[in-house]
């Protein structure tokens, strides 16, 4: 299982971005998906998951009402649509693939992107 992510960028305060993470390898729709974020300087930090069918979500506190996920299983993608942008969502953002049900845990992902720079100006 491969995961290639995209989408990031620089963009100011109150913008919006739409990441990307395609994974290759069968069985897509097994996997539950995730996307994690690392400051500069800090821990890596959960941002959202979805179930493999799409139907489950979760997300951390910060980003509710601001950020969506989906997933095309179709397509192998997920997406991690971003709005209302702020500084404090400055980050590398990483996509992860984990068999079964997802977790909030960062190291119960097996599989990981190689992360896409968010940077948004204040």
């Amino acid at each position: 299982v491969q995961l290639q992510a995209s989408g990031g960028g620089l963009v100011q305060t109150g913008g919006s971005l739409r990441l990307s993470c395609v994974v290759s390898g069968p069985t897509f729709r097994r996997y539950a998906m995730a996307w994690f974020r690392q400051p500069t300087g800090k821990e890596r930090e959960f941002v959202t998951a979805i179930s493999g069918s799409g139907a489950s979500t979760l997300y951390e506190d910060s980003v509710k009402g601001r950020f969506t996920i989906s997933r095309d299983n179709a397509k192998n993608t997920v997406y991690l649509e971003m709005n209302s942008l702020k500084p404090e969502d400055t980050a590398i953002y990483y996509c992860a693939a984990r068999y079964d049900a997802y977790r909030r845990e960062d190291i119960s992902y097996a599989y990981w992107g190689q992360g896409t720079e968010v940077t948004v100006s204040s």
